[in-house]
């Protein structure tokens, strides 16, 4: 099963979460975020908003 980015849906390269991307649990939901939008979100990570307001 690969690993998507619940953000832009960019595929992981291994199964295996990548180490630059991040993850969240937002209501209960683990959710993983490419390199990409981890840097560009990083500000609305920090203050903790669910990803739904970015």
């Amino acid at each position: 099963m690969a690993l998507t980015c619940d953000f832009c849906g960019r595929a992981a390269e291994d199964d295996a979460l990548p180490l630059t991307w991040s993850t969240s649990v937002e209501r209960g939901r683990v959710r993983c975020y490419c390199d990409t939008c981890s840097r560009a979100h990083l500000r609305a990570m920090e203050a903790k908003l669910d990803s739904d307001w970015w």
